[in-house]
Protein backbone atom coordinates (compact mmCIF):
# COMPACT_ATOMS: atom_id res chain seq x y z
CA UNK A 1 0.00 0.00 0.00
CA UNK A 2 1.32 3.42 -1.18
CA UNK A 3 0.21 6.67 0.66
CA UNK A 4 0.57 10.15 -0.40
CA UNK A 5 0.36 13.25 1.62
CA UNK A 6 -0.36 17.03 0.77
CA UNK A 7 -1.72 19.92 1.74
CA UNK A 8 -4.22 21.85 0.39
CA UNK A 9 -5.64 25.63 1.54
CA UNK A 10 -9.28 26.01 1.50
CA UNK A 11 -10.64 30.12 2.56
CA UNK A 12 -13.72 30.67 4.13
CA UNK A 13 -16.66 33.23 1.96
CA UNK A 14 -17.53 34.01 5.72
CA UNK A 15 -15.01 33.90 8.63
CA UNK A 16 -16.39 32.38 11.33
CA UNK A 17 -16.41 32.85 14.91
CA UNK A 18 -16.71 30.97 17.63
CA UNK A 19 -16.09 31.60 21.80
CA UNK A 20 -12.32 29.98 20.87
CA UNK A 21 -11.74 32.85 18.09
CA UNK A 22 -12.41 33.09 14.45
CA UNK A 23 -11.38 31.51 11.69
CA UNK A 24 -11.11 31.63 7.73
CA UNK A 25 -8.59 30.20 6.24
CA UNK A 26 -7.58 26.74 6.77
CA UNK A 27 -4.99 24.11 5.46
CA UNK A 28 -6.14 20.76 5.52
CA UNK A 29 -4.01 17.47 3.83
CA UNK A 30 -5.06 15.58 1.84
CA UNK A 31 -4.30 11.59 2.00
CA UNK A 32 -4.25 9.20 -1.28
CA UNK A 33 -3.50 5.50 -0.69
CA UNK A 34 -3.35 3.22 -3.51
CA UNK A 35 -2.94 -0.49 -4.60
CA UNK A 36 -3.87 -2.74 -7.15
CA UNK A 37 -4.13 0.38 -9.26
CA UNK A 38 -7.31 1.68 -7.22
CA UNK A 39 -6.83 4.84 -5.37
CA UNK A 40 -8.66 5.74 -1.63
CA UNK A 41 -8.79 9.10 -0.76
CA UNK A 42 -8.79 10.84 2.76
CA UNK A 43 -8.88 14.35 4.42
CA UNK A 44 -7.69 15.64 7.93
CA UNK A 45 -8.18 19.34 8.91
CA UNK A 46 -6.61 20.92 11.51
CA UNK A 47 -8.71 21.40 14.80
CA UNK A 48 -8.16 22.77 18.67
CA UNK A 49 -9.43 21.31 21.88
CA UNK A 50 -7.67 21.77 25.18
CA UNK A 51 -4.41 21.47 25.34
CA UNK A 52 -3.21 19.42 22.58
CA UNK A 53 -4.36 21.24 19.59
CA UNK A 54 -3.97 19.39 15.94
CA UNK A 55 -2.41 21.50 13.55
CA UNK A 56 -1.60 20.89 9.67
CA UNK A 57 1.64 20.33 11.03
CA UNK A 58 1.41 17.78 13.03
CA UNK A 59 -0.93 15.92 11.23
CA UNK A 60 1.33 15.96 8.28
CA UNK A 61 4.01 15.15 9.87
CA UNK A 62 2.21 12.20 11.62
CA UNK A 63 1.03 11.12 8.33
CA UNK A 64 4.66 11.22 6.69
CA UNK A 65 6.08 9.15 9.74
CA UNK A 66 3.70 6.49 9.95
CA UNK A 67 3.70 5.96 6.11
CA UNK A 68 6.64 3.71 5.86
CA UNK A 69 5.19 1.66 8.70
CA UNK A 70 1.94 1.09 6.54
CA UNK A 71 3.33 -0.03 3.07
CA UNK A 72 3.41 -3.65 4.24
CA UNK A 73 -0.19 -3.42 5.15
CA UNK A 74 -3.29 -4.07 2.66
CA UNK A 75 -6.24 -1.23 2.58
CA UNK A 76 -8.18 -4.01 3.95
CA UNK A 77 -6.79 -4.42 7.17
CA UNK A 78 -7.86 -1.79 8.76
CA UNK A 79 -7.93 -3.18 12.28
CA UNK A 80 -4.32 -4.40 12.43
CA UNK A 81 -3.74 -0.56 10.40
CA UNK A 82 -5.23 0.65 13.07
CA UNK A 83 -3.76 -0.91 16.12
CA UNK A 84 -0.52 0.57 14.75
CA UNK A 85 -1.90 3.83 14.26
CA UNK A 86 -2.82 3.38 17.98
CA UNK A 87 0.18 2.54 19.46
CA UNK A 88 2.74 5.30 17.83
CA UNK A 89 -0.36 7.38 19.04
CA UNK A 90 -0.76 9.24 16.06
CA UNK A 91 -3.36 12.67 16.43
CA UNK A 92 -6.90 11.52 16.01
CA UNK A 93 -7.00 13.52 12.48
CA UNK A 94 -4.39 11.96 11.14
CA UNK A 95 -6.35 8.55 11.56
CA UNK A 96 -9.72 9.52 10.40
CA UNK A 97 -7.57 10.72 7.04
CA UNK A 98 -5.97 7.43 6.84
CA UNK A 99 -9.26 5.49 7.82
CA UNK A 100 -11.47 7.39 5.26
CA UNK A 101 -9.00 6.44 2.44
CA UNK A 102 -9.21 3.02 3.03
CA UNK A 103 -12.89 2.81 3.32
CA UNK A 104 -13.07 4.83 0.15
CA UNK A 105 -10.67 2.56 -1.72
CA UNK A 106 -12.80 -0.48 -0.36
CA UNK A 107 -15.98 0.91 -2.00
CA UNK A 108 -14.09 1.47 -5.25
CA UNK A 109 -12.54 -2.12 -4.90
CA UNK A 110 -16.49 -3.68 -4.41
CA UNK A 111 -17.78 -1.27 -6.86
CA UNK A 112 -20.35 0.22 -4.01
CA UNK A 113 -20.96 3.42 -2.13
CA UNK A 114 -19.91 2.92 1.27
CA UNK A 115 -23.88 4.19 2.24
CA UNK A 116 -24.82 1.33 0.30
CA UNK A 117 -22.22 -1.28 1.28
CA UNK A 118 -23.46 -0.58 4.75
CA UNK A 119 -27.14 -1.48 3.96
CA UNK A 120 -28.35 2.74 4.91
CA UNK A 121 -31.20 4.17 3.30
CA UNK A 122 -30.53 7.38 1.83
CA UNK A 123 -34.06 8.65 1.92
CA UNK A 124 -33.34 8.62 6.10
CA UNK A 125 -30.76 11.87 6.22
CA UNK A 126 -32.48 14.70 8.28
CA UNK A 127 -31.47 18.45 6.69
CA UNK A 128 -28.26 19.87 7.79
CA UNK A 129 -27.76 23.02 9.98
CA UNK A 130 -25.65 26.11 8.57
CA UNK A 131 -23.75 27.94 10.89
CA UNK A 132 -23.73 31.83 12.30
CA UNK A 133 -21.18 32.75 14.08
CA UNK A 134 -20.71 34.87 16.61
CA UNK A 135 -21.63 38.36 15.68
CA UNK A 136 -23.51 41.79 16.20
CA UNK A 137 -27.29 41.40 16.37
CA UNK A 138 -27.13 43.37 12.85
CA UNK A 139 -23.91 40.74 11.78
CA UNK A 140 -25.73 38.25 12.51
CA UNK A 141 -29.08 39.42 10.44
CA UNK A 142 -26.83 39.82 7.97
CA UNK A 143 -24.94 37.01 7.92
CA UNK A 144 -28.58 35.05 7.72
CA UNK A 145 -29.99 36.34 4.79
CA UNK A 146 -26.39 35.35 2.97
CA UNK A 147 -26.97 31.93 3.75
CA UNK A 148 -30.84 32.18 2.91
CA UNK A 149 -29.86 33.77 -0.28
CA UNK A 150 -26.91 31.31 -1.07
CA UNK A 151 -28.28 27.77 -0.38
CA UNK A 152 -31.96 26.09 0.56
CA UNK A 153 -31.93 26.78 4.33
CA UNK A 154 -34.13 24.76 6.80
CA UNK A 155 -32.14 25.41 9.76
CA UNK A 156 -29.84 27.76 11.77
CA UNK A 157 -27.14 26.82 14.32
CA UNK A 158 -26.29 29.96 16.03
CA UNK A 159 -22.78 29.78 17.93
CA UNK A 160 -22.91 31.90 21.16
CA UNK A 161 -20.73 31.94 24.62
CA UNK A 162 -20.07 35.96 23.35
CA UNK A 163 -17.16 36.94 25.45
CA UNK A 164 -19.44 39.94 26.17
CA UNK A 165 -21.74 37.58 28.18
CA UNK A 166 -25.00 36.18 28.16
CA UNK A 167 -27.16 39.27 27.10
CA UNK A 168 -24.42 39.79 24.08
CA UNK A 169 -25.91 36.20 22.87
CA UNK A 170 -29.58 36.67 23.93
CA UNK A 171 -29.77 40.15 21.32
CA UNK A 172 -27.89 38.24 18.82
CA UNK A 173 -29.96 35.07 19.19
CA UNK A 174 -33.20 37.12 18.91
CA UNK A 175 -31.92 38.80 15.66
CA UNK A 176 -31.80 35.51 14.18
CA UNK A 177 -34.40 34.55 15.23
CA UNK A 178 -36.51 37.35 14.30
CA UNK A 179 -34.73 37.48 10.39
CA UNK A 180 -35.88 33.70 9.71
CA UNK A 181 -38.80 33.34 12.12
CA UNK A 182 -39.71 30.02 10.11
CA UNK A 183 -36.78 28.72 10.49
CA UNK A 184 -35.48 25.98 13.08
CA UNK A 185 -32.66 26.93 15.46
CA UNK A 186 -30.03 25.12 17.21
CA UNK A 187 -27.52 26.94 19.65
CA UNK A 188 -23.65 25.35 20.12
CA UNK A 189 -22.03 27.73 23.05
CA UNK A 190 -18.13 25.75 22.15
CA UNK A 191 -17.99 25.53 26.07
CA UNK A 192 -18.32 29.49 26.86
CA UNK A 193 -20.49 29.42 29.64
CA UNK A 194 -20.73 28.91 33.23
CA UNK A 195 -22.57 27.10 34.76
CA UNK A 196 -25.22 29.65 35.95
CA UNK A 197 -25.13 31.30 32.76
CA UNK A 198 -25.88 27.77 30.90
CA UNK A 199 -28.66 27.56 33.07
CA UNK A 200 -30.26 30.72 32.43
CA UNK A 201 -29.85 30.25 28.49
CA UNK A 202 -31.15 27.29 28.43
CA UNK A 203 -34.68 27.87 29.80
CA UNK A 204 -34.31 31.58 27.60
CA UNK A 205 -33.26 29.13 24.59
CA UNK A 206 -36.21 26.85 25.29
CA UNK A 207 -38.62 30.08 24.96
CA UNK A 208 -37.59 30.68 21.68
CA UNK A 209 -38.26 27.33 20.15
CA UNK A 210 -34.34 26.49 19.96
CA UNK A 211 -34.13 22.57 19.89
CA UNK A 212 -31.43 21.79 21.43
CA UNK A 213 -28.12 23.49 22.92
CA UNK A 214 -24.33 22.12 22.42
CA UNK A 215 -21.24 21.98 24.37
CA UNK A 216 -23.18 24.85 27.41
CA UNK A 217 -19.98 24.00 29.19
CA UNK A 218 -16.35 24.16 28.99
CA UNK A 219 -14.13 20.41 28.47
CA UNK A 220 -12.88 19.77 31.51
CA UNK A 221 -16.21 20.97 33.79
CA UNK A 222 -18.38 17.37 32.99
CA UNK A 223 -18.94 17.15 36.69
CA UNK A 224 -21.35 20.09 36.43
CA UNK A 225 -23.36 18.52 33.42
CA UNK A 226 -25.64 16.47 36.26
CA UNK A 227 -26.88 19.50 37.65
CA UNK A 228 -27.23 21.17 34.72
CA UNK A 229 -29.14 18.35 33.24
CA UNK A 230 -31.91 18.87 35.86
CA UNK A 231 -32.60 22.24 35.42
CA UNK A 232 -32.39 22.62 31.69
CA UNK A 233 -35.21 22.31 30.07
CA UNK A 234 -33.83 21.51 26.75
CA UNK A 235 -31.30 18.42 25.04
CA UNK A 236 -28.14 18.87 26.35
CA UNK A 237 -25.30 17.53 23.55
CA UNK A 238 -21.64 17.24 24.34
CA UNK A 239 -19.21 18.10 21.57
CA UNK A 240 -15.59 19.49 22.75
CA UNK A 241 -16.38 17.26 25.40
CA UNK A 242 -16.44 13.65 23.65
CA UNK A 243 -13.98 12.45 21.40
CA UNK A 244 -14.47 8.72 20.80
CA UNK A 245 -16.99 5.75 22.26
CA UNK A 246 -14.56 5.41 25.34
CA UNK A 247 -16.10 8.71 26.40
CA UNK A 248 -19.50 8.30 25.85
CA UNK A 249 -20.40 5.74 29.24
CA UNK A 250 -19.17 8.40 31.52
CA UNK A 251 -21.30 11.05 30.24
CA UNK A 252 -24.59 8.84 29.75
CA UNK A 253 -26.45 10.12 32.91
CA UNK A 254 -25.50 13.37 32.11
CA UNK A 255 -26.59 14.14 28.65
CA UNK A 256 -29.09 13.52 25.84
CA UNK A 257 -26.65 12.85 23.49
CA UNK A 258 -23.20 13.78 21.28
CA UNK A 259 -21.83 14.92 18.35
CA UNK A 260 -19.43 12.55 16.27
CA UNK A 261 -16.76 14.31 14.39
CA UNK A 262 -14.63 12.22 12.54
CA UNK A 263 -11.05 14.52 13.11
CA UNK A 264 -12.22 13.69 16.72
CA UNK A 265 -13.36 9.71 16.52
CA UNK A 266 -9.76 9.06 14.34
CA UNK A 267 -12.39 8.39 11.27
CA UNK A 268 -15.61 6.39 10.14
CA UNK A 269 -14.92 3.01 11.94
CA UNK A 270 -14.59 4.33 15.34
CA UNK A 271 -17.30 7.05 14.58
CA UNK A 272 -19.51 3.92 13.64
CA UNK A 273 -18.79 2.89 16.92
CA UNK A 274 -19.54 5.72 18.88
CA UNK A 275 -23.33 5.93 17.06
CA UNK A 276 -23.58 2.00 17.91
CA UNK A 277 -21.89 3.14 21.97
CA UNK A 278 -24.71 6.33 21.95
CA UNK A 279 -27.76 4.15 20.80
CA UNK A 280 -26.88 1.36 23.57
CA UNK A 281 -27.14 3.78 26.40
CA UNK A 282 -30.03 5.56 24.95
CA UNK A 283 -28.28 8.97 23.43
CA UNK A 284 -29.02 10.91 20.17
CA UNK A 285 -26.67 11.39 17.56
CA UNK A 286 -25.40 14.20 15.61
CA UNK A 287 -22.00 14.47 13.05
CA UNK A 288 -20.23 17.63 13.02
CA UNK A 289 -17.42 19.13 11.13
CA UNK A 290 -14.58 21.35 11.41
CA UNK A 291 -13.33 23.79 8.39
CA UNK A 292 -13.85 20.39 6.63
CA UNK A 293 -14.10 20.00 2.57
CA UNK A 294 -16.29 18.05 0.48
CA UNK A 295 -14.24 15.26 0.71
CA UNK A 296 -14.51 14.49 4.24
CA UNK A 297 -17.90 15.62 4.53
CA UNK A 298 -18.75 13.64 1.94
CA UNK A 299 -17.54 10.72 3.79
CA UNK A 300 -19.64 12.06 6.82
CA UNK A 301 -22.77 12.00 4.69
CA UNK A 302 -22.07 8.39 3.78
CA UNK A 303 -23.06 7.85 7.65
CA UNK A 304 -25.60 10.23 7.65
CA UNK A 305 -28.45 8.17 7.53
CA UNK A 306 -28.04 7.15 10.78
CA UNK A 307 -28.29 10.76 12.92
CA UNK A 308 -30.69 12.70 14.43
CA UNK A 309 -29.16 15.94 13.66
CA UNK A 310 -26.35 16.75 11.15
CA UNK A 311 -23.62 19.97 10.93
CA UNK A 312 -22.24 19.43 7.79
CA UNK A 313 -22.13 22.64 6.06
CA UNK A 314 -18.30 23.32 6.08
CA UNK A 315 -17.51 22.66 2.55
CA UNK A 316 -20.69 25.09 1.88
CA UNK A 317 -19.07 28.31 3.29
CA UNK A 318 -15.91 27.76 0.93
CA UNK A 319 -14.81 29.91 -2.23
CA UNK A 320 -12.54 26.99 -3.05
CA UNK A 321 -12.93 23.65 -2.45
CA UNK A 322 -11.10 21.65 -4.39
CA UNK A 323 -13.31 18.71 -4.35
CA UNK A 324 -16.80 17.14 -5.45
CA UNK A 325 -18.89 14.69 -3.76
CA UNK A 326 -21.72 14.67 -1.64
CA UNK A 327 -24.72 17.21 -3.83
CA UNK A 328 -26.85 20.21 -1.41
CA UNK A 329 -30.62 19.14 -2.02
CA UNK A 330 -33.94 20.06 -0.26
CA UNK A 331 -31.51 21.76 2.77
CA UNK A 332 -29.88 17.95 3.02
CA UNK A 333 -26.25 16.67 2.39
CA UNK A 334 -26.91 13.37 0.16
CA UNK A 335 -24.11 11.14 -0.85
CA UNK A 336 -23.95 10.18 -4.57
CA UNK A 337 -24.18 7.06 -6.17
CA UNK A 338 -20.56 6.59 -7.05
CA UNK A 339 -18.66 3.52 -5.50
CA UNK A 340 -16.61 4.70 -2.39
CA UNK A 341 -17.10 7.99 -1.04
CA UNK A 342 -17.99 8.87 -4.17
CA UNK A 343 -15.55 12.22 -4.34
CA UNK A 344 -13.72 13.45 -7.41
CA UNK A 345 -10.88 16.30 -7.91
CA UNK A 346 -12.23 19.32 -9.42
CA UNK A 347 -10.14 22.27 -8.93
CA UNK A 348 -12.35 24.90 -7.99
CA UNK A 349 -14.12 28.35 -9.14
CA UNK A 350 -13.57 30.83 -7.06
Amino acid sequence: MQIEVKTFTVNKRFPLTISRGTTAQTTNVWVKISQDNIEGWGEASPFSVGTNPQSTEIIKDALLQVAPMLQAYNPLQRSPIEQVLTKVAVPSAAKAALDMAMHDWLGKYVKLPLWQLWGLDKNAIVPTSVTIGINTPEGARARARDWLQFTDVRIFKVKLGNPDGIVADQKMLLAVSEEAPHLELYVDANGGWSLSDAVEMCIFLADLGVKYVEQPLPRGQEKSLPELKQHSPLPIFVDESCFTSADIPHLADCVDGVNIKLMKSGGLSEAMRMVHTARALGLQVMFGCYSDSTLANTAAAQLAPLADYLDLDSHLNLIDDPFTGAIALDGKILPNDLPGLGVQYSAFTA
